[in-house]
């Protein structure tokens, strides 16, 4: 498993867990460090999942809130405790996240990931769901930037270096 995509299964694991135990937010340091410690033997580095986890905590009122207006037909508390907290990922991700880091496009493919994963048999495509809406309503950053098109221009960079380099 890849070292970014384990740090999201962490902060899944731990958001989790928080959610059905209880909202004391001051746990979280506490439920996010026995997961590092338990699924995360010899990582080096965990800032995605603790960026994650914060990130979620902070500003989840507005990410659940987002979540009621972009699936109307459930309430938050009838969506599965693991595909809420793979939403809040994702939502977190787009909202907030780095997009020369994690583009959107990315966020939303792991959070379905995640869903396939650790969901129900529907999990996927509900997240993939919510998560396309709410993209859509943000204008779709991003949408044109192809990884094709990154490497065509890396190319062209690289070729252009090139030739100045001869001269």
């Amino acid at each position: 498993m890849a070292n970014r995509h384990l740090q999201r299964s962490i902060a899944l694991q731990s958001l989790f867990e928080w959610d059905i135990r209880s909202y004391q937010e001051e746990k979280m340091k506490e439920i996010a460090r026995r997961n590092f410690q338990e699924f995360a033997v010899g990582a080096k580095e965990l800032d995605l999942a603790w960026r994650l986890t914060e990130g979620v905590l902070k500003h989840r009122k507005d990410i659940d809130e987002l979540i009621v207006n972009c699936a109307p037909d459930w309430p938050l508390e009838q969506i599965a405790p693991v595909d809420r907290n793979i939403l809040r990922l994702g939502v977190y991700e787009l909202l907030y996240g780095n997009y020369k880091e994690v583009p959107p496009k990315v966020a939303i493919n792991e959070a379905i990931e995640l869903a396939k994963s650790y969901g129900g048999a529907n999990s996927a495509k509900f997240v993939n769901g919510v998560l396309g809406t709410i993209y859509r309503e943000m204008g779709e950053p991003m949408k044109d930037d192809s990884s094709e098109k990154r490497m065509a221009e890396k190319n062209s960079e690289s070729i252009v270096g090139k030739k100045s380099e001869k001269k």
